[in-house]
């Protein structure tokens, strides 16, 4: 936590006596007059608050927070809702709901602007501008935990000792970064067990993209100076890391060390590459963020690129959830200070748009990152070209969106009509399961909504019951069934266990609770944590295996739909199977719908086939000396030095083990058993 951090945790002000009883859970007496709300209530709390910076929460009868605001003065700002008149119909309906306040003062009001942020994304207030961040940046990590440091892909909490660099945009950028700096500065990707358990060098090795400390090819010191290098370029220093390999390339040539300079060479042609394959690369921009907002059509897109070291770390567009009367600077001054409540803040930030609270932007996220911020529109210049850009990519995206929405929107609609559906569904789940013979068995989650497949909502479940038959798709359906709607049934049920895909972390979708007569016009924005439908990949065995699950949780309100294939398993001739229904139907061979769920279908047995493979190949690149407990990495690789490979430890001899340097008669007994305890 940072000493920005730290000042924002600053005591909540007491509300008056009486509004704090008007604000209580629970039913009222059938005699009680109505709670009061609106300006009465916001009145009351305006004889107490201090001309000092701060922010406030606005909270509806029900308990629910509709609105955070940060103000510099909370007197002030608070006196403008006391009246209806002379506010948008937005305000004004904000106003009329609010039955209680609460306040937090801060010394400033950069810190008033930052907490402000984060209680926005934690309470998500349906009147405020929302970001749906998934949280999902990959970033480079480089550890500090080993003698040699490994470079890897990370996401999620950075619970591991070393270096992060990010974000980056997407997964592939991460690759891409990842692939230049091996060939760059030679530094090794294998996990640490791989590391401990060389022998000899890999093929990086002898491609060129590793420079082996596994097999001591190059000393540790050395190692760490490659690393540090490395470090240094992802900083930004990349000139610095440029006339320093020129000059020892220079050095080694005058010194007739050829080989060494052609190396030297090859590295520095690595780094040229580095800006040679990226879209759009200025000059003069060496750490930057750069935003294009684009409103049309009563959305708004919001175009993200990432600059560092010189180079551009991929983009990223998001639609930020908004009233239609809100303008678009205040959109993107919304959506800035939430952006980087949990991300790293460059030094510079590159807008399209002016925005109303740029000053304090630049002062509250310099606070945040401890360092100089410098928020610039520009208007002239490579800059320039840039923010353009950026924006070009905002209408293009916010035009996709809008055409794609409008085909998904009707391809939905259809859905309901065939299947006789209540509603038009905003989110289907399809689920479906993959292995080999029963092992390594995974099930896999995907979801689709009105604007597409939602990636970021995808789900693995690692099947886990030691007493389920190998095979057994019914019961491995009603695992992942089980898992997935457990903390559906009851909000106080614990998180599933799930891993997510390209996330470690599952995103925060709880829905807002909107009034009757704003309900419609809320949820439209609001994407729902639980399914309207479900799809199964399988036939009326597998719809029987969900609908024990359902009633058993009590889930009566989502559509239950089994996708069996036809005859020979020819596509256009599935069979769905409805309960309640006693014959499964089938839709025309050319219906758009078919083709649909024949999409979802296809993209779940990919995903989870996938998923599949993956722990497939962990499983078959394991070392079964890891399982062996008390033997270490250093124990492991003097057994493999000794006997050559895993397999000639499983055959050793007590005898044979002891005379492997560090292994006591204890330890190898321990080793002997556990490859010999199935023979008993």
């Amino acid at each position: 936590m940072t000493r920005a951090q730290d000042r924002l945790n600053c005591p909540a002000m007491s509300a008056p006596t009486d509004i704090q009883q008007n604000g209580q859970h629970g039913a009222p007496p059938a005699d009680a007059p109505p709670a009061p709300r609106g300006p009465d209530v916001i009145n009351a709390y305006l004889k107490t608050l201090p001309a000092a910076p701060g922010v406030y929460r606005m909270i509806d009868a029900q308990g629910d927070v509709i609105y955070v605001g940060k103000a510099r003065s909370l007197k002030a700002r608070v006196s403008n809702y006391t009246r209806l008149g002379g506010h948008t119909n937005r305000i004004a309906r904000m106003i009329a709901a609010t039955a209680s306040m609460e306040f937090v003062t801060t010394r400033t009001e950069s810190e008033a602007l930052l907490l402000e942020a984060n209680l926005i994304k934690r309470f998500r207030p349906r009147f405020n501008v929302l970001l749906r961040d998934d949280k999902s940046f990959p970033y480079i990590l480089i550890s500090r935990d080993h003698g040699a440091p490994q470079i890897m892909k990370h996401r999620g909490a950075r619970k591991r000792k070393g270096d992060y660099f990010g974000p980056f945009a997407s997964a592939g950028a991460v690759n891409r970064a990842i692939n230049t700096l091996q060939r760059a500065f030679l530094l090794r990707s294998c996990s640490d067990s791989v590391y401990e358990s060389r022998t000899r060098p890999c093929l990086l090795y002898q491609i060129k993209r590793c420079s082996a400390p596994c097999t001591g090819e190059i000393s540790l010191e050395d190692y760490n100076k490659l690393v540090d290098e490395a470090c240094l370029f992802l900083r930004g220093d990349s000139q610095h890391v440029r006339e320093e390999l020129r000059a020892r390339m220079m050095a080694a040539s005058d010194a007739l060390e050829f080989e060494h300079a052609a190396a030297i060479r090859n590295r520095l042609s690595a780094l040229s590459h580095v800006t040679a394959d990226q879209t759009i690369n200025p000059e003069g921009i060496e750490e930057a963020d750069v935003f294009g907002a684009y409103q049309e059509g009563g959305q708004t897109c919001v175009q993200v690129f990432f600059f560092r070291t010189g180079q551009n770390w991929g983009n990223r567009a998001y639609f930020p959830r908004a009233d239609r009367s809100i303008e678009l600077a205040e959109v993107l001054d919304s959506f800035i200070a939430q952006f980087y409540d949990d991300k790293p803040v460059p030094r510079l930030i590159l807008l399209s748009h002016d925005v109303p609270s740029r000053e304090l932007l630049s002062e509250a996220l310099s606070l945040k990152a401890e360092r100089k911020v410098e928020i610039r529109v520009p208007q002239r210049g490579a800059k320039t070209g840039v923010v353009e850009h950026a924006l070009a990519n905002a209408k293009e995206a916010l035009g996709r969106r809008l055409a794609e929405g409008a085909s998904q929107r009707r391809l939905l609609e259809a859905l309901a009509d065939r299947f006789g559906l209540e509603q038009v569904p905003r989110r289907i789940e399809v689920f479906d399961n993959s292995h080999v013979s029963g092992t390594n068995a995974v099930g896999g989650m995907i979801v689709a909504g009105p604007d597409g497949m939602v990636k970021g909502q995808y789900r693995k479940f690692n099947i886990k019951s030691a007493d389920l038959t190998p095979g057994d798709d019914y019961a491995m359906m009603r695992e992942v069934l089980t898992r997935r709607f457990k903390r559906i049934a009851g909000a106080t049920a614990p998180a599933i266990d799930e891993s997510p895909v390209d996330v470690d972390t599952v995103p925060e979708t709880t829905a807002d609770v909107v009034p009757s007569d704003e309900a419609e016009e809320a949820e439209e924005t609001v994407f729902p944590d639980k399914p309207d439908v479900v799809l199964i990949d399988g036939g009326l065995g597998q719809l029987n295996v969900a609908r024990e699950v359902f009633q058993g949780y009590g889930i009566d309100d989502v559509a239950l739909i089994g996708v069996a294939k036809g005859p020979d398993r020819d596509a256009g001739r599935e069979h769905f199977h409805i309960p309640g229904r006693d014959r499964p139907i089938m839709l025309e061979a050319r219906d758009p719908v078919l083709y649909f769920v024949q999409r979802l279908r296809d993209e779940a047995h990919r995903f989870a086939i996938g998923a599949h493979r993956a722990r497939r190949t962990k499983a078959i690149s394991a070392n079964p000396l890891d399982e062996i407990e008390g033997i270490g990495p250093t124990r492991k690789r003097a057994l493999l030095h000794h006997f050559g490979s895993a397999k000639a430890v499983s055959r050793a001899s007590v005898a044979d083990l002891t005379a492997v340097s560090g292994i006591s008669q204890e330890t190898a007994q321990r080793i002997y058993d556990h490859f010999h305890e199935r023979d008993r």
